[in-house]
């Protein structure tokens, strides 16, 4: 699954959140500085993770409804989301190590309470 960058109506949004793996969400805007610097490090998140993590891009101009429901008042800022609930957030630049770590963080927390 490629990095997804659309705007999202609410119910599309939740449904992908919904899912078990977990979802980095990137809230952006295209004139952030800091946020055309975090495209291509998201890029290389996706090539390390592969299908472990859906990664999908909020254009906070574009969907205020959802900027306003997660609270996203600067930019970039990251949330990732297991089956629905935020479970992390970042504001500003992150590197590709940091959200790799963070993703596996949550696949395995996930893994772990399956077994449970």
């Amino acid at each position: 699954m490629c990095i997804r960058d659309s705007t999202y109506i609410m119910s599309e949004f939740n449904d992908i959140i919904k899912d078990k793996k977990p979802t980095l969400v990137d809230f952006f805007a295209t004139w952030c500085g800091p946020c055309k610097m975090q495209a291509p490090i998201l890029e290389d998140v996706k090539k390390t993770v592969g299908d472990k993590a859906n990664i999908i891009k909020i254009d906070v101009d574009k969907n205020t409804e959802i900027a306003a429901r997660y609270r996203v008042q600067s930019i970039p800022t990251l949330i990732v989301f297991v089956e629905g609930e935020a479970v992390w957030r970042g504001v500003g630049l992150h590197q590709a190590h940091q959200l790799v770590d963070k993703i596996n963080e949550f696949q395995h927390l996930k893994s772990d309470i399956d077994k449970l």
